[in-house]
């Protein structure tokens, strides 16, 4: 006998997680969660730093292979994602942003015509945002202090954030005590969804707290094949696990929240979108819907390396001794570096324009940090990476099948930096990083500029080419749009155009990327799909 359930959710990761939460706590709703993924429950993915040993191979991950970039020369790089109980959340460094006002003001304008009563300004997503916020600092209208995700100030601060702190302010930017608040600009040390040394993520706290409620089903390893529509309703899943092939239905909706490089797969092959690319792979048309798998949106990252002149940072803190010490440390004291994520201080500037809404946003990395397929460029050693990362970029990439095969992985083509736009910008906020090695504290401590070794437009140029890189932040490929807009793929309540009974969740349905991380948009979206549900 097949089972049935209210509601089923494709994907626990941070939108998935927050979304089934809501369902069985306000909705008193018998729901599914089907994650493809492991146990979020690892003594490395709990402490802050512990990513950092998994990031360039791990269970925790799939590594998706791009595409041949012809803009990038060829290259081929990665992009991780979450292969785990709350997705990203479990995986991630941990940064608490939200993006800023007019990210979701700019939503609200584009949704508006049509948009059956829902609004999605930033007066409309605050209160989702204060309400799952449990903040250990701030206690004001933007924050809230009671909420499950658990917001911390980082733990331990290392000498090298402070002084990329100081030396950016040197360069003029004023010190910002919080990038949630009412301005980003500025420099100033990140919040983190962690508290007393362990990770807050969505699977901890959303699921954790109904790990003994009947109402709630949570199964992992469990790979979605496709979505089962009948007289064009969503009806149920087919998902395949270590036993077998599997069928479940639900009564009422479902929701989609696989990740904006995943999500668009599970569309296709159930028969919902691109004609062409449907036909091409032998696949039945359910539903056409062209703009699935494209308006693929991402932070692309360029990194800024250079070499200490003394001990300092977080070279070698997790190996030999220094992570006896440390560990050491944490169990008897709770503090030392376990308490931090190792990425405690940023900045959002505008370097053209200083005045104007930041276009940059960087990440103190203490350590020399490279993505995996450029680790052997540069030597290890006691140093300091600040990342430099386009906030509103305007290159589109697009997500397509590789195959009918649902153990296919996508093909992916993020198309980073191919708009000339994202390049100026991003060339811009190198050359104002450069400058802040040679500035204030910073200027004192480190040596050597390894990468980009000069400033001049060419170097930087093909410095980005070389090491451009995703800030893990896929978005946009199943977006909402108003009604006529033949690539919206949702409308503005997150309902798949065409069919009834399923919504997409995640940050696929975004029309546009926010200005920062966006761990925390995507939880917004869980929930803010969950009322919708319930309405």
């Amino acid at each position: 006998m097949t089972e049935t359930f209210d509601h089923i959710v494709i994907g626990g990761g941070s939108a998935g997680a927050a979304a089934a939460a809501k369902l069985v706590n306000k909705g008193n709703c018998h729901v599914l969660v089907l994650e493809a993924g492991h146990s979020h429950r690892h003594p490395l993915l709990d402490m802050p730093p512990g990513i950092f040993k998994m990031i360039n191979g791990s269970k925790f991950m799939r590594y998706h292979r791009t595409e041949p970039q012809h803009h990038l020369d060829g290259r081929v790089h990665d992009i991780p994602q979450g292969h785990v109980l709350g997705g990203g959340s479990s995986v991630n460094a941990q940064v608490y942003m939200r993006g800023r006002p007019s990210d979701y003001d700019a939503w609200d304008d584009l949704l508006r015509q049509n948009n059956d009563g829902v609004g999605w300004g930033w007066d409309d997503v605050l209160p989702y945002f204060v309400g799952m916020e449990g903040n250990n600092r701030f206690a004001n209208e933007l924050h809230g202090t009671d909420g499950p995700l658990l917001v911390s100030d980082p733990g331990h601060i290392d000498d090298m954030s402070r002084w990329f702190v100081q030396s950016v302010q040197a360069l003029g930017e004023p010190f910002n005590p919080d990038f949630n608040g009412l301005t980003q600009r500025g420099v100033g040390f990140y919040q983190f969804t962690n508290r007393s040394g362990r990770r807050s993520s969505s699977a901890y706290a959303f699921l954790s707290p109904l790990s003994s409620n009947s109402s709630l089903a949570v199964r992992l390893h469990a790979e979605v094949t496709r979505i089962l529509i009948e007289n064009d309703r969503a009806v149920g899943v087919e998902y395949c696990d270590k036993t077998g092939q599997h069928r479940v239905r639900c009564d009422g909706e479902i929701l989609v929240a696989a990740g904006a490089l995943v999500t668009p797969k599970i569309l296709m092959l159930s028969g919902i979108g691109p004609e062409k690319e449907l036909v091409s792979h032998g696949i039945d048309i359910v539903c056409p819907s062209p703009g699935v798998g494209q308006n693929l949106i991402d932070h692309p990252e360029v990194p800024i390396t250079a070499f200490a002149n003394g001990p300092y940072g977080y070279f070698k803190q997790g190996e030999g001794w220094r992570m006896l010490r440390n560990g050491i440390q944490f169990k008897l004291f709770g503090t030392g570096p376990v308490t931090s994520a190792g990425v405690e201080a940023g900045a959002f500037v505008n370097p053209a324009n200083p005045d104007d809404e930041p276009t940059i946003q960087a990440f103190c990395v203490p350590i020399v940090y490279l993505d995996r397929d450029a680790l052997d460029e540069v030597s290890d050693d006691y140093g300091l990476t600040v990342t430099t990362v386009v906030v509103k970029p305007k290159s589109r990439g697009e997500v397509r099948l590789r195959s009918s095969d649902p153990r296919a992985m996508p093909s992916v083509s993020p198309n980073l930096l191919k708009h000339e736009d994202d390049m100026a910008e991003m060339i811009r906020g190198q050359r104002f990083f450069r400058r802040a090695f040679s500035t204030g504290p910073l200027a004192k401590h480190t040596r050597e500029i390894v990468i980009p070794p000069a400033d001049d437009d060419e170097t930087l140029r093909a410095h980005c080419k070389r090491f451009v890189k995703t800030n893990y932040h896929p978005a946009g490929t199943a977006r909402m749009g108003k009604d006529g807009d033949p690539m919206a793929v949702l409308d503005a309540r997150m309902r798949v155009r065409g069919i009834e009974g399923l919504r997409v969740c995640d940050m696929s349905a975004v029309p546009d990327i926010n200005a920062g991380n966006t761990n925390a948009p995507a939880m917004m979206l869980g929930e803010r799909c969950a009322d919708l549900v319930l309405k």
